[in-house]
């Protein structure tokens, strides 16, 4: 897997994601969620910044399952899905990701024919990286 290359706007948010964390930036002035990180809002242009926990809970707002894959070291794993998740508790933040059968489960472990949008996901992580599963109802 390709790694994240990360910039000093969002190296928080992979460092809470390495300890099992999903957090995102959001305004220390006026609380408005923000993502990607940057560093300054866009509401207010306030620089002040703070990193909330959030449940790690959403729904699928769009997804696609790649053929072929468009990275040559993805061949193998194809087919996988690419999903988009907007978050609960921030609904105008939508996290990319990957949905998978369960914790540590590989890409494509989950079958395309599963894929829905609005299906409720919950956040994983496997090795530092946030992964989506389906929500048992």
């Amino acid at each position: 897997m390709l790694r994240p290359v990360t910039d000093a706007d969002g190296a928080p948010f992979w460092e809470y994601a390495a300890r099992g964390e999903l957090r995102v930036q959001a305004c220390a002035g006026c609380g408005e969620p923000r993502f990607p990180p940057r560093p300054c809002c866009p509401h207010c242009q306030s620089f002040e910044a703070e990193w909330r926990l959030v449940p790690g809970t959403g729904r699928v707002w769009s997804y696609v399952v790649p053929h072929p894959p468009l990275l040559p070291d993805y061949a193998e794993l194809a087919p996988y899905n690419v999903v988009v998740v907007e978050l609960d508790k921030a609904p105008r933040i939508r996290l990319v990701g990957n949905l998978v059968a369960g914790p540590g489960e590989p890409l494509g472990s989950l079958p395309a024919d599963r894929l829905r949008i609005g299906a409720r996901v919950r956040v994983v992580f496997d090795d530092g990286l946030p992964r989506w599963v389906l929500e048992r109802s």
